[in-house]
């Protein structure tokens, strides 16, 4: 595409070749837009010199913004000033609005000097677009508290506020509640990712498989012969060495027949024996052989009847074995206690000498838990008695668990006098730490828990 050529302009004051044709011609010319060549800028272009093109002009339409950037060079290399508008002057696409010259019109951008001896390229910037810099301008503007409202909120963050909220996360107070999982990521068995939900899990479904207070229905039983048939339980668990969830579970087993059927006093030793024969097959490795069994009541039941009940009490309880039972709670919340030996021993120490009385069954698994960390840590004098991680972990506050930690500090201090010693002498061993010997919380002990619990 052929360029204009450029017609060189007389000086002001010649007289003018070709008559009053041409000046009208010129004179038209000179209200709409000066010819390049008439402003002194054909020295500064790459490839000119003296006025003479040294290559073809590179094919460039000639906007108005564009014009008007070449004559701001052309006024820099000839030492003029420089005017600086208002940038409002100027919009999209760089048509002007203001009827002032377009050279007022412009704002440069630290344009490059070039020296007149120097034979260098010039570079010519052209300043963005007006509307992009106002809006950077206005950004920039903005005060601290407004870009931090104006932050995206992306999809995931939603749901991970979701998720926390749904699990009451977002209520923990980050700098009191530890992190009792953290030590355990990498152990694949302590599924710590599901962990939470397992527990919030157990809660919902803890009261469908309690026992219910049952005594009332029993003709021929009372609580004194049931908290015989516990001690005894717990003496012949310790002597097959099984582990601590079949304690439990036979426990939960034995209340949970009991409350459904009324038994004779004769079968109720059959119920126990039976009950721990069930958890031992669930729990253990190797469970104990019925024989084993039959010599452990004297011979008082055969092997045959031991059966026969085992199949009554499957039948009553639908086969439904797989219970949330107070174990599952304690060892969690022992975790989150941050316990030592000594701690853990005497949480389990009143924890087994309140499944031995029956007002306890008030109560449900997860209450009776957290009430015997909480009476444990009385006990041994641990400040502060409740923190804010088993508050969390245990979903009770303080107040909440008193009545039961009182009952349990209760049945604490008259267990070296009662003759069921069973629990008391389990945990008065060297082994256990002989917490069985520490003196009951007198903080807890009151005469609102004679009410509650009867002498055993």
């Amino acid at each position: 595409m052929a360029t204009r050529p450029v017609v060189p302009q007389p000086i002001r004051g010649d007289p003018v070749v070709g008559g009053e044709k041409m000046q009208k011609k010129n004179a038209a010319v000179g209200r709409n837009r000066r010819a390049l060549g008439d402003i002194g800028n054909l020295n500064s272009l790459p490839g000119v010199e003296a006025g003479k093109p040294q290559q073809a002009p590179t094919n460039r339409p000639l906007t108005r913004s564009f014009c008007a950037q070449l004559l701001a060079n052309a006024q820099q290399a000839a030492g003029k000033k420089q005017m600086n508008v208002d940038k409002a002057s100027i919009l999209d696409g760089g048509q002007a609005v203001n009827k002032r010259p377009a050279a007022q019109r412009v704002v440069q951008k630290k344009a490059p000097v070039v020296a007149k001896q120097t034979k260098a390229t010039e570079v010519i910037e052209i300043s963005p677009d007006t509307n992009e810099k106002v809006e950077d301008d206005k950004e920039k503007a903005l005060p601290l508290e407004k870009k931090s409202a104006q932050k995206k909120v992306t999809y995931s963050s939603v749901l991970s506020a979701r998720s926390k909220a749904a699990c009451g996360i977002s209520n923990r107070p980050k700098e009191q509640v530890l992190d009792i999982d953290a030590s355990d990521k990498d152990n694949d068995l302590a599924a710590v990712e599901y962990v939470e939900d397992m527990y919030k899990f157990y809660k919902e479904v803890e009261n469908e498989s309690r026992p219910q207070m049952y005594i009332h229905t029993q003709a021929e039983i009372n609580e004194k012969m049931r908290s015989i048939l516990v001690d005894w339980l717990v003496e012949v668990h310790f002597k097959f060495e099984l582990s601590p969830e079949t304690l439990y579970l036979t426990i939960n087993i034995t209340d949970r027949f009991l409350s459904a059927k009324t038994v004779p006093r004769r079968e109720l030793q059959l119920v126990g024996i039976a009950a721990l024969l069930m958890a031992s097959k669930y729990e253990e490795i190797w469970p104990p052989q019925v024989n084993d069994l039959v010599y452990v009541t004297d011979n008082a039941y055969s092997s045959e009847q031991i059966l026969v009940m085992e199949k009554t009490i499957l039948g009553t309880l639908g086969w439904y074995l797989t219970v949330p039972t107070q174990y599952v709670f304690l060892a969690r919340f022992i975790k989150a206690a941050i316990s030592d030996p000594e701690m853990e021993n005497m949480v389990y120490f009143l924890a087994e000498l309140g499944m031995m009385n029956y007002d306890t069954l008030m109560f449900c698994p997860s209450v009776l838990a957290a009430s015997a960390v909480y009476a444990a840590r009385c006990s041994l004098n641990r400040s502060p008695a409740w923190t804010e991680t088993l508050k969390f972990h245990t979903g009770y506050s303080e107040s909440q668990l008193m009545d039961c930690s009182k009952l349990l500090t209760f049945i604490h201090s008259k267990a070296e006098e009662s003759k069921l010693r069973a629990v008391w002498k389990k945990y008065s061993r060297s082994e256990r730490g002989a917490v069985a010997l520490v003196a009951p919380a007198n903080s807890l002990l009151s005469g609102s828990a004679d009410s509650l619990v009867k002498s055993v």
